[in-house]
């Protein structure tokens, strides 16, 4: 169980998270939606503990995680850029943090799945971006944790990685674990997420399943309904055209 309670953060003078209540309590996969500057990313930094909010709290199975550490064990997180160090090998890498955490890890199964058996001895600043996206899921899911936290999992994924990205999700979600993910990809979440959590200046602006949101503006595709809600709102448009590999895009775009 995630709870934060009326968590506010700001930068000098930039309000990020306002007041937010939001909670996450039963399995399944939420999708955290929101145009650039939203608090997405704050808001998961506040969960990971990198940032600290100005007031509020948040608690993991209804203990307060403030100058906490250990809960962090029972989250497996994805970066959206994983800044790995170059010199390491692939396998280096792995070893490392298997030696971290020093319990029962899934890395070999994840090899063979993301097909990176012949990259374990290269290192990782030869690395292809995709090839690179295939290690940074492998440290996310090596760990059988209740909590996953992925930020942008499908960036520069081949599409046969994508699918295979989907199948591990699903036995996650199977498993009932509760699983934040970040992302820009409409068509991913209209498959994939049984909730929207959609900020917009460090609120909540809508939480409910796709096809909810969907009812709402009358329409057939989450996202003419995502556009239109943010169009209602006065404070972005959204470019949601077809963009590399078909795949749609939320793009915020400042309106006069």
């Amino acid at each position: 169980m995630i709870q934060l309670r009326k968590i506010s953060k700001s930068f000098r003078h930039l309000s990020v998270l306002k007041d937010l209540n939001l909670s996450f309590e039963e399995a399944g996969i939420s999708a955290i939606l929101g145009p650039n500057g939203s608090g997405k990313t704050t808001m998961i930094k506040c969960l990971l503990g990198m940032v600290l909010p100005d007031q509020g709290d948040i608690l993991i199975n209804e203990q307060n995680i403030s100058r906490q550490w250990a809960y962090r064990d029972q989250i497996s997180y994805l970066p959206q850029i994983a800044r790995f160090p170059e010199n390491l090998s692939v396998g280096e890498l792995i070893r490392m943090l298997r030696s971290l955490r020093n319990r029962p890890s899934q890395e070999d199964t994840l090899i063979r799945i993301f097909g990176l058996e012949s990259f374990m001895d290269k290192k990782l600043g030869h690395l292809s971006g995709g090839t690179r996206q295939k290690v940074n899921l492998v440290q996310a899911f090596m760990y059988d944790n209740p909590i996953l936290i992925l930020d942008e999992p499908t960036a520069g994924l081949d599409p046969v990685a994508v699918l295979k990205l989907k199948d591990l999700l699903n036995k996650e979600r199977e498993k009932g674990k509760i699983i934040l993910i970040t992302t820009h990809l409409i068509p991913f979440v209209e498959e994939m997420a049984d909730e929207i959590v959609f900020l917009m200046d460090g609120k909540i602006h809508f939480r409910g399943s796709p096809s909810h949101l969907i009812r709402q503006y009358e329409t057939e595709k989450l996202e003419t309904a995502i556009a239109q809600m943010l169009e209602k709102q006065k404070i972005v448009s959204v470019d949601v055209s077809p963009q590399v590999n078909g795949q749609s895009r939320l793009t915020p775009v400042m309106t006069s």
